[in-house]
């Protein structure tokens, strides 16, 4: 009897964990099908053959036995993809992290309540933060609802990650450190960490048993303001996590070797359960116009984000607010979740904090004070200067398309998601004069810790429609004709990568078994095929749909002459954010959003003419 009244009927975040179905293996055959597909657009008849013998050969010999390895693999681990990625695709990268991996965004409180408005930092600041603090309050208790496709649960694994959680850097590979827990599986921190002017401050969040109140948080941050505010700047050691990975680990391991407080004061940082940035930068944002705020989250002062932390919330002058997030632990659905329930809490209460505001005798902010010498400055600066060297030289835009959304797609019967894809593709075309290998997000959470598969949106299909838009010979029929096969194609493969079913994670795990083995690279992976259409991480639009939430961000693009490309579909709109390195004469981000807010005019007139 007892026992069944502490189970509760209320379904808990990670209660589903160990019910998840492994991670499949595909078939070679399919794989390697599909492989071919992929390659189509990028390739003359001659390439081509070539590849397609490459592949045979592939398949009937060294790819067999690999792929029986990787079976063998597949039996012992529930994931036989999750280590590999985690290294191959974050840990192991040594180019600075900050700017090349990490993700950032605005939050969509100034499109209602927070409209920009300066002296508002502190006051909306603490009351953002105790949102935040409930959220991580739900996930420790787990009442976090379990995400859901119909009645499948999918994999909540990465929701563990959101607070609490570091990369540290190493000499050849960084590792994670997680120091979350659930109220079931033990103590877990409770503080944060307060970044302002190159200096670092730590409080708990937790008094007496409860989370501190916004007024709480509000004198907290008040504090820290203005000892920030009245005394000389800090070292910003910060500024260190923005370095090429080795050096950070190197100027680490130095900072460690010269004061043994100075690691107790970096895991504390570590430990924290989120960096709360405090700018003193007012970006401009408008409900239409996403790019100066976007810009300053993405690139802006080193020394006040911990580039290798989850989650820097970040507060502006102007009490405009973001994030920055390390990507290793987590994909950007985690964020996106956390952001909307944030927004949703603000709008439900005004904007305004509506309990008590009495304020109890809390300790005051701890400030963490590092041991630094004149070669740890050195490193702060010349860290800052590569940082602001390589900012300085990336493109961004962010703008809301507002003439239709979702809604209007959808009454044509169009997937949103295909929808703005394609326009990508014939903006692309229309800009380059040739096909773009594009890096479509798609995820695998129905299975055991699953995170993303490449869905390859660049298509025979879509080449050959764009290649009718430009082609002023045909009819609007044969238009139309075109566009829908390319759809149809699309939203087939979106369903295969979900399902398990997608060949750029198969092919990965082939080649990590022959360099386990220590064989020779196999030809597939060295054909110039390979790497022209997107393989080995060169697809030149790197892009990934945030959701259908008021939630926004930005990447920078996978390659040097290509694009990041994220975006959000809503009702009425879609917002869109586009990044392009200056130093390539080629890209153009801002003309490459123009061009796709044509080619959404030019498909939904396509639809509307076609069938007159």
């Amino acid at each position: 009897m007892e026992n069944q009244l502490v189970k509760s009927t209320e379904e808990r975040t990670f209660q589903y964990q160990d019910s998840l179905p492994s991670l499949p293996v595909p078939s070679l055959e399919d794989s390697l099908k599909k492989y071919l597909e992929s390659v189509k657009p990028f390739a003359n008849e001659e390439e081509y053959k070539k590849t397609e013998e490459i592949v045979k050969k592939f398949q009937n010999g060294i790819g067999e036995k690999l792929h029986q390895k990787l079976l063998e693999r597949a039996k012992g681990k529930r994931n036989w993809l999750e280590e590999w990625w985690l290294n191959v695709a974050y840990l192991d990268v040594r180019i600075p992290s900050q700017l090349n991996v990490n993700f950032a965004g605005p939050v969509a409180h100034f499109e209602h309540y927070w409209p920009p408005k300066e002296d508002t930092q502190l006051e909306r600041g603490s009351i953002i933060l105790w949102h935040n603090m409930n959220y991580w309050q739900l996930l420790r208790k787990e009442k976090v609802p379990v995400q859901k496709v119909g009645n499948t649960p999918l994999d909540m694994n990465q929701f563990r990650m959101l607070f609490s959680t570091c990369k540290v850097p190493g000499i050849s590979r960084d590792s994670i450190m997680s120091y979350f827990r659930t109220e079931s599986e033990g103590h877990s921190p409770s503080h944060i960490a307060v970044l302002c002017r190159g200096r670092v401050f730590v409080f708990d969040v937790i008094h007496e048993g409860c989370l501190i109140t916004p007024p709480e948080l509000l004198r907290q941050l008040t504090y820290i303001y203005e000892k920030c505010h009245g005394e000389p700047d800090g070292p910003g050691i910060a500024a260190l996590t923005s370095e090429e990975r080795t050096q950070w680990a190197k100027a680490r391991e130095y900072l460690i070797g010269l004061d043994p407080e100075n690691l107790t004061s970096l895991e504390k940082i570590q430990s924290s359960l989120l960096v709360y940035s405090i700018e003193d930068s007012s970006p401009h944002v408008t409900p239409e116009d996403y790019t100066q705020v976007t810009a300053m989250l993405l690139i802006g002062d080193p020394t006040v984000r911990w580039g290798d932390k989850s989650y820097n919330l970040i507060s502006f002058s102007n009490g405009v607010f973001g994030c920055n997030c390390d990507h290793a632990p987590f994909d950007a659905m985690v964020m996106v979740n956390i952001s909307y329930y944030v927004d949703e809490k603000i709008l439900e209460n005004e904007g305004r904090w509506k309990g008590s505001e009495k304020v109890r005798d809390i300790p005051l902010p701890e400030e963490l004070v590092f041991t630094v010498d004149e070669k740890v400055l050195s490193d702060i600066n010349q860290a800052k200067a590569q940082y602001l060297k390589q900012a300085s030289d990336l493109q961004i835009v962010s703008y809301a398309f507002t003439s239709f959304g979702k809604k209007l797609t959808k009454k044509m019967m169009l997937h949103p998601d295909t929808f703005i894809q394609l326009a990508l593709q014939l903006a692309y075309y229309r800009l380059h004069g040739r096909p773009g290998c594009c890096y479509e997000t798609a995820m695998t959470r129905y299975f055991y810790h699953g995170r993303t598969e490449t869905m390859r949106s660049c298509t025979v299909e879509a080449v050959s429609w764009c290649q009718t838009m430009q082609d002023s010979s045909t009819s609007l029929l044969e238009r139309q004709e075109k566009m829908l096969q390319a759809f149809a194609k699309h939203n087939k493969m979106m369903k295969d990568c979900s399902t398990g079913k997608g060949f750029d994670r198969h092919l990965l795990g082939l080649l990590l078994i022959a360099k386990e083995e220590g064989l020779p690279v196999p030809e597939l992976f060295t054909d110039p095929l390979f790497s022209k259409s997107g393989g080995g991480g060169n697809f030149v639009l790197s892009t990934s749909l945030i959701g259908y939430l008021r939630v926004h961000g930005v990447v920078v693009p996978m390659v040097h002459n290509g694009y990041g490309f994220f975006y959000q579909i809503r009702d009425d709109r879609f917002v869109v954010s586009c990044t392009a390195w200056k130093s390539c004469p080629e890209t153009d981000a801002e003309k490459l959003v123009q061009l796709i807010f044509v080619a959404f005019h030019d498909m939904i007139q396509l639809m509307n003419t076609a069938h007159l």
